[in-house]
């Protein structure tokens, strides 16, 4: 890393999921280019890569284009956040490995279980899975109410633990058996400072809605929620019609929210500036091990009786 090979200034290395043309990684780059405190590496998908969650590519080859992004030495690259992070720590593509690797800022917060989906959790999970000390980044983006303005103020808001965290790293005090996840509220401005959090149980439901062609005019048939007889007869049509390729789309259908106060959802929501030491492990809760540990001797029982 650049602390231990006698670099000046600290190494940090920006994925995101957003793409590398996104709103929210050019501003944090250009609030950690303008500090004058890093040396800042890009690594991030050519495209948006939303939702990828922690896929890689694994059978084919990846490409990764020099981008000018001033202050930074940038790649654009045609694979995912998780293959960003792994190209970009592999000194396959830079000559040395980052002193911590920022993913984000994403369009949109990261908390309870859309963090199993995020592609811009998993860059730095990525990273963490390499013993590279990492962070994400997420704003909590507000149709009609957010500009993208607020992401300057999110990244600037963000830097004091950006700095703490190196901080640690070069006295060899950071704590590495956790990455962090940090969300940063709407109204940035008067956010109510940090506050350290857990992943909460909140989750989005989502449906589906059977589309026509882009061709139709994209019209939605929602197949799962209205009757039959409220369908006219051109909708019967093509509901019943063989088509080679039918077409769906995503709409979230109910919303369950954790309320707990110590919780990233509900902390955010309050306006604070949530941290959420994330791991890598998802282990079953107590009571799961002691019920399935009957459950396997009772298995094993029967299958001896019927020998």
């Amino acid at each position: 890393m650049s602390y231990g090979d006698g670099g000046d200034l600290p190494t940090v290395m920006v994925t995101n999921d957003d793409g590398i043309d996104a709103p929210g990684i050019r501003a944090l780059v250009r609030v950690l280019v303008s500090s004058n405190r890093f040396r800042v590496l890009v690594c991030a998908p050519d495209s948006e890569k939303s939702a990828v969650s922690h896929s890689i590519t694994w059978q084919n080859a990846i490409s990764a284009k020099p981008v000018e992004i001033s202050g930074a030495i940038a790649f654009a690259v045609s694979g995912t956040p998780a293959d960003c992070t792994s190209l970009g720590i592999s000194k396959a593509l830079f000559p040395s490995i980052p002193d911590l690797v920022i993913s984000g800022i994403n369009m949109g917060s990261n908390c309870g279980y859309s963090i199993i989906y995020s592609g811009t959790v998993a860059g730095a999970r990525e990273a963490f899975l390499n013993g590279v000390p990492s962070i994400s980044l997420s704003y909590k983006w507000a149709e009609g109410r957010s500009n993208v303005d607020d992401f300057t103020l999110a990244a600037e808001a963000s830097l004091p633990i950006i700095v703490a965290m190196l901080a640690e790293i070069k006295k060899k005090t950071y704590h590495q058996n956790c990455f962090l996840n940090v969300d940063i509220p709407t109204d940035v401005v008067n956010h109510k400072g940090y506050r350290l959090t857990s992943q909460s149980k909140s989750t989005e439901k989502p449906g589906w809605l059977q589309v026509t062609s882009d061709a139709q005019g994209g019209k939605m048939l929602s197949t799962m929620t209205m009757d039959a007889d409220s369908l006219s007869n051109s909708e019967t049509e093509f509901l019943n019609a063989k088509h080679e390729h039918l077409q769906f789309i995503r709409e979230v259908r109910e919303s369950h929210m954790d309320h707990d106060d110590d919780t990233d959802y509900c902390s955010l929501k309050k306006g604070y500036i949530t941290i959420t030491p994330l791991g890598v492990l998802s282990p079953a809760a107590m009571d799961s091990q002691a019920y399935y540990k009957r459950w396997l001797s009772d298995v094993a029982d029967s299958f001896s009786s019927t020998l």
